[in-house]
């Protein structure tokens, strides 16, 4: 089997932190690699040009320790991080205890409490929703060129609606890609909030407006966790003033990853088509069948 290349990234970023990379085990090869040291140790090796964000992360990692909220927990032991390997940012982090996806209800805790805490005052930027959207549809080329004109046009026309966003709740920290799977529940019943990189200062409703996809767009909930959503935050996004914009660009978020994950996983392109087909009206109005959640 051929080494992958992050291998030698993640043996010399241990090396320069006096930690041993002898048993490192991989754990995910995605936009980020990410691999298990022994012991309960994991070292993130994010995308190349991601220093700033990486540096996010660690702030954000310790600002939520402060206020005693559960988090992954970056290692306390390697006080300069990130560890910079050419233009690979590497970062270390205490392992997660045993853990599941979380209920709509148990994501709508955590968020509640996150919304509730005094931002911090520096280390987190003001919430960008086109975030590398221009990089995945340029990487989607799986997709006809038509198609990726349309994506191209159609997020002009996003961004020029949001500049006029009106959101009808104060600006907060957020976690900016909240769903299932970044808030995860510990076997105590304890949501922990993982995945830090797009943290932000925003609006609340953007962290909402996911499970309200789940839910109005994809059919992945039923009205019954849905509604525990609700009455476990307080507060029903779809209420909210610009609820379709939020809808619309996380809709778009969505389908331009995946279209992007097509271009190098066939099995994948059908799925990205068909959600581009529902988002230029070809399989007519919401719910939209078809929409897979596990791949």
């Amino acid at each position: 089997m051929t080494e992958h290349p992050t291998r030698a990234i993640l043996e010399q970023a241990c090396a320069a932190v006096g930690i041993s990379s002898a048993q490192a085990e991989v754990i995910s090869l995605g936009e980020n690699a990410i691999y298990r040291l022994a012991p309960a140790i994991v070292a993130r090796i994010s995308r190349p040009g991601q220093l700033e964000v990486a540096r996010r992360e660690i702030t954000v990692s310790r600002w939520l320790e402060s206020t005693g909220t559960p988090a992954v927990r970056v290692l306390g032991d390697v006080d300069d991080q990130p560890v910079l390997i050419g233009d690979r940012p590497v970062t270390f982090w205490h392992e997660l205890p045993p853990h599941t996806n979380s209920s709509p209800a148990t994501v709508a805790r955590a968020l509640r409490r996150l919304h509730s805490l005094p931002p911090p005052r520096t280390g987190i930027p003001t919430l960008d929703p086109f975030a590398r959207l221009d990089r995945r549809i340029d990487a989607a080329t799986s997709l006809n060129n038509n198609d990726r004109d349309w994506m191209r046009a159609r997020l002009d026309t996003l961004r020029h609606r949001w500049s006029d966003t009106r959101t009808g709740r104060p600006l907060c920290a957020i976690h900016g890609d909240a769903h299932d799977g970044n808030i995860v529940t510990a076997s105590t019943g304890e949501p922990i909030i993982i995945d830090l990189e797009r943290f932000s200062i925003g609006p609340p409703e953007w962290d909402l407006t996911q499970t309200a996809v789940d839910y109005k767009t994809c059919g992945w909930i039923s009205r019954q966790r849905y509604t525990e959503f609700v009455d476990t935050y307080g507060y029903d996004v779809t209420q909210a003033p610009d609820f379709e914009l939020f809808r619309d660009i996380r809709e778009f978020r969505m389908t331009a990853w995946l279209a992007q994950q097509a271009a190098e996983k066939p099995h994948l392109r059908d799925q990205a088509r068909h959600r581009v087909e529902c988002l230029r009206g070809s399989h007519g109005t919401r719910p939209w069948t078809g929409w897979k959640a596990q791949y």
